[in-house]
Order: structure tokens, then C-alpha cells, then sequence
């Protein structure tokens, strides 16, 4: 890639985090966000704002490269950040944490976050905390008192 692309790469990713992903609740909100920008059928990222303001490719490449760094980043959490990304996470949401919670017991739809090129023992690593970061959330959820 020439030094010339790179920099308007940089600038996209840039103009990105700032206008989008910053405005998220958490880490495990951006990662689900980014993922949500990849076509499942091709891996290719589309951001309609961001092409507009450099290239589709360009905002492809910016979207890709955000999207393995805050994976890579929520990879190396621990368990108890994992856990308290889960809580920002479905708390900010508008559908109930608990039915949130026991959906992604089920159906798992955290796997579809991980991004396409990366380390398939860190990627199974991620899996698995989740996983623990999910049965903690539940197994406090069960332990508090109903008022809470």
C-alpha cells in the first residue's frame, strides 16, 4: 500500500473513531458494531458515511483494520473487564439484559465479531472468555435480590 493511501487509510480510521465508534457505551459495543458493517456473504466493510467522505475502499480498509484492533483489544481483557463490558453492554440496551443474556447463551451471536485475519488461538481464546464472562453475569444476575 503506498504511503499516500495509507495516510488517507489512517485518516478514515481516524474520522471514524471519532464521528462513530466513540459515541458506543463500550469496547464489546464497538466490536458488535464493526462486525455489523461486514457483509457475511463476501467480508467485505461498508460504512455509507464513510465512503462518502473517502472511498468505499478506503472506509472498507479503515472499518477492517478498527474492527481487528478493538477485537484485539477486548481479546486481551480480563475476565472481570470482560464481565463488566457484558453489563455496559446489556444494560444499554433496550431489550432486557436478561433476555439479551440468555440469547447469547443460545445462539452465541458474539461469534460473528470476530474479524476475518486474525490469530485462530486468540479467536478461540475470545470464545471461550466470553463464554465465562456470560456464566459470571448469570450466575450473579441469579444471585441478587429480585429488587435489583
Amino acid at each position: 500500500m503506498t504511503t499516500t493511501k495509507l495516510v488517507t487509510v489512517q485518516a478514515a480510521y481516524d474520522d471514524f473513531l471519532q464521528r462513530s465508534l466513540s459515541k458506543l457505551s463500550c469496547d464489546l459495543a464497538r466490536l458488535i458494531y464493526l462486525a455489523s458493517t461486514r457483509d457475511y456473504n463476501t467480508g467485505t466493510y461498508h460504512h455509507d458515511g464513510l465512503a462518502a467522505r473517502f472511498s468505499p475502499e478506503t472506509a472498507a480498509k479503515a472499518l477492517e483494520i478498527a474492527h481487528r484492533q478493538i477485537f484485539l483489544q477486548l481479546s486481551a481483557y480480563s475476565l472481570e473487564e470482560l464481565v463488566e463490558q457484558l453489563r455496559i453492554y446489556f444494560e444499554s440496551s433496550k431489550d432486557g439484559a436478561t433476555e439479551i443474556l440468555r440469547m447469547w447463551q443460545k445462539l452465541e451471536p458474539y461469534r460473528i465479531a470476530i474479524p476475518v485475519e486474525v490469530n485462530p488461538a486468540v479467536a478461540r481464546l475470545f470464545l471461550s472468555n466470553v463464554r465465562l464472562a456470560l456464566a459470571i453475569w448469570r450466575s450473579r444476575q441469579d444471585q441478587s435480590p429480585p429488587d435489583q
